[in-house]
């Protein structure tokens, strides 16, 4: 006998519907998988098999085949093991088939038949949402809360075989699984972290705030225990809040590569991601043997910390330079090809010299010319052309340190970023590719970014006198932009320009 039962997989970040064919044949018993099985999927018929078992339901001594169409795309995962065993007992005759064809079912399954939670399940319920015919979605327990965040097909938690099987036959055998989605996302929406935690470093903060304004990428350096990586890590707080169409698509991307913390259905929070620099390819792109999303992706409408920045290798940094340009990664594979969002904000961090002290007052640098220029040169030009904000991080002094004063609150900070890109949302709101100033070509930067004699003068002197290089004019007049947005102006003044100089410190030729 023939039955079929409504799955689905994941491509890249997206959902694809899968049929679940079973067919039972008065043949030598053999258990066999088609349709591009790959690892957890191959290995399903061990799982199958025993929890069917061990539910009390008679497994056929025939030869079982499951088809999984599409048949022309991969299959990994063990999403299919619920499917593939309510199939099986549907084409055995153990449950109605009518009833199999009504739910899209995923789970993957122990020997002894109870449920495990897998990955993925919001894109899967997501892609649900306008396909007829489908009454609801059965899933893990585990799984129940981020499936009802998505919102589109009712919901039906169950935590074994055995319990999938009784809500076929009888539906009223388990409510419908409800989340309130605005509770979620408002609970959601909370740091643990604030910028009034951070003694002194008031130009650093200023430089954070003009950064997210804008959505400048930046790069800070000082010595060890400056306080760079805690700046960089309250800078989530002071982004402008997320949507909830950005909470969902963040959501799916850490959903699909299994990084969804357990207590949570919702990242309502900019996510904020610190690799090792250890790490490889694969891991901060994304790819793999089996393709998941690199940190890049992780980091979606977020924040990409990269600290200790030269000690990266350096052709993993280069790699970076596309995402950056593009905000997608894009991973080819024989059979298929596969884009994942990657539209980050990029925060370094790096030492002056590879002791780490060059220029501290408090501190002796044993680092020769050469070796602070040897260090310096394993970020290259392209990538530090992306990179519009330079600011140096001072040693905190122990008067700030022992304050009892704190700082601002990000709140106060976020209100006037948050001002600031309404202004640019407004500018820029005939441009179907600009959403921020530091989005602007050099065509843009002529167009929104003009400024007197007298700052034209400024400018020109500090690019002769100080050594500033050609790239760092745009740089300059894109955060001209962003501070006079911040300052509620709508012409570039000089002290904006004076300010966005200050901002260019490695591209000084006598920053050494």
């Amino acid at each position: 006998m023939l039955s079929r039962v409504i799955s689905s997989a994941t491509l890249g970040v997206e959902a694809y519907a899968v049929e679940v064919e079973s067919d039972i044949q008065q043949q030598l018993p053999a258990f066999i998988t088609v349709g591009l099985p790959e690892g957890a999927v191959r290995e399903s018929k061990e799982r199958v098999t025993s929890a069917i078992k061990n539910s009390d339901f008679v497994f056929p001594s025939k030869r079982v085949t499951i088809n999984l169409a599409p048949a022309d795309i991969k299959k990994e995962g063990s999403a299919f093991d619920l499917p593939i065993a309510v199939g099986i007992l549907a084409a055995t005759g153990q449950i109605l088939r009518d009833r199999c064809d009504d739910f899209v079912i995923l789970g993957e399954l122990s020997l002894d038949g109870t449920l495990r939670p897998i990955p993925g399940v919001l894109p899967m319920v997501m892609h649900f949402k306008h396909h007829d015919g489908i009454r609801g979605i059965i899933v893990p327990r585990q799984n129940a809360k981020e499936a009802g965040i998505a919102g589109t097909l009712p919901v039906f938690p169950v935590s074994s075989l055995k319990e999938a099987v009784h809500f076929l036959e009888d539906e009223s055998s388990i409510r419908e699984f409800v989340v309130d989605r605005s509770a979620v996302f408002s609970e959601a929406q909370k740091y643990t972290v604030d910028f009034s935690d951070v003694k002194g470093q008031e130009s650093a903060k200023r430089a954070l705030e003009v950064a997210a304004a804008g959505g400048h990428n930046i790069i800070m350096i000082g010595p060890p225990g400056s306080g760079k990586t805690m700046l960089a890590r309250r800078m989530p707080t002071v982004l402008p809040d997320m949507s909830i169409e950005e909470a969902l698509e963040t959501t799916k991307i850490h959903s699909v590569a299994g990084r969804l913390p357990a207590d949570s259905a919702l990242i309502a929070t900019r996510p904020f991601r610190a690799p090792h620099h250890s790490i490889s390819y694969a891991g901060l792109i994304g790819g793999g043997a089996v393709p998941k999303p690199g940190e890049v992706s992780l980091a979606h409408h977020g924040v990409l910390f990269l600290d200790e920045l030269p000690e990266f290798k350096k052709d993993i940094l280069e790699m970076l330079r596309q995402p950056m340009e593009d905000n997608d990664v894009t991973i080819s594979r024989a059979t298929t090809t596969l884009t994942y969002p990657a539209g980050f904000m990029l925060i370094s961090a790096m030492n002056p010299c590879p002791c780490g002290y060059y220029g501290d007052p408090n501190h002796e640098c044993n680092c020769s010319t050469s070796e602070i220029q040897r260090y310096m040169s394993r970020i290259s030009g392209p990538l530090m052309d992306r990179i519009d904000i330079h600011i140096t991080v001072p040693s905190v002094k122990f008067k700030e340190l022992s304050s009892d004063a704190r700082g601002e609150k990000s709140g106060t900070i976020a209100r006037r970023v948050n001002q600031a890109r309404k202004i640019q949302l407004e500018r820029f709101k005939d441009e179907p590719n600009i959403f921020c100033n530091a989005h602007m070509e050099s065509r843009d930067i002529r167009t929104y970014c003009t400024i007197d004699e007298k700052s034209q003068s400024l400018l020109s002197l500090a690019i002769s006198k100080q050594g500033l290089s050609a790239r760092a004019y745009d740089r300059i007049l894109k955060l001209s932009r962003t501070i006079a947005d911040l300052s509620d102006s709508e012409k570039i003044e000089m002290g904006h320009v004076a300010e966005a100089i200050h901002y260019r410190s490695l591209d000084r030729k006598l920053w050494l």
